[in-house]
């Protein structure tokens, strides 16, 4: 049997999925997509533009009429890929703490998610895709062949957050990270429109305690399985 052309993984901030995707798309000769970055650009232009993240209004005309473009290429600074708004390169400023801080609401918004959703589906229209997101095996590719949602606590989660940030040089408290996860985590799976849950069908994948090519090996054994017919 052929390889699954449309992968989803779905799971919580900071739960290893976008890393894990990007070296099983790699692995597979894949395009990789992580969506949430386009919700980050949103957020990020929402707080440039010094609009009112609750403005619903202003916020979801703001994300019709946005350009907003991943590529994956761009300067050799650590990054996986390079996001523009509008031709300017914000790759970096996405992962600013007071954006993480709205992504949550203003990627409630109806509009917001109708806007970008459908710009997901017709890249995923081309197949042999990876995506990451929060709903991508539940809301924008149901259909998909193989749905992951991984998974882990909330406490690893942030130790990971909390290495990325002094990594860079910036200052960070454990403490503080903790608790944004954790109110995100809320916010997510209480979003009224598409709040982070496991597809029916999708294989759960725990990466507590589980190095990157541990977790890499597992995703490809699911893709081995999905080709021998025992998915």
């Amino acid at each position: 049997m052929p390889k699954p052309a449309t992968i989803t993984i779905d799971g919580f901030a900071a739960s290893g999925k976008s890393t894990a995707a990007a070296l099983l798309a790699q692995s597979l000769g894949y395009l990789y997509f992580d969506t949430g970055v386009m919700y980050r650009a949103v957020a990020w232009a929402v707080l440039d533009r010094q609009i009112d993240p609750a403005d619903v209004e202003a916020v979801s005309r703001l994300s019709e009429n946005i350009t907003i473009e991943v590529l994956s290429d761009g300067p050799d600074d650590g990054r996986q890929y390079t996001v523009l708004v509008d031709g300017r390169d914000v790759t970096w400023d996405i992962r600013r703490r007071e954006v993480e801080a709205y992504v949550s609401l203003t990627a409630s918004y109806p509009r917001v998610r109708a806007a970008l959703t459908n710009q997901q589906r017709r890249i995923a229209a081309g197949g042999s895709i990876v995506m990451v997101g929060r709903d991508i095996g539940t809301v924008v590719l149901p259909d998909a062949d193989l749905k992951i949602f991984m998974q882990a606590s909330a406490e690893e989660r942030a130790r990971r957050r909390y290495k990325e940030i002094v990594a860079q040089n910036k200052p960070a408290k454990f403490a503080e990270i903790l608790a944004a996860i954790v109110a995100r985590d809320e916010l997510d799976e209480k979003n009224p429109v598409s709040p982070t849950v496991p597809a029916k069908d999708a294989v759960i994948v725990n990466t507590d305690d589980a190095g990157i090519e541990e977790v890499v090996a597992r995703l490809k054994q699911l893709v081995a399985r999905f080709q021998n017919g025992t998915k």
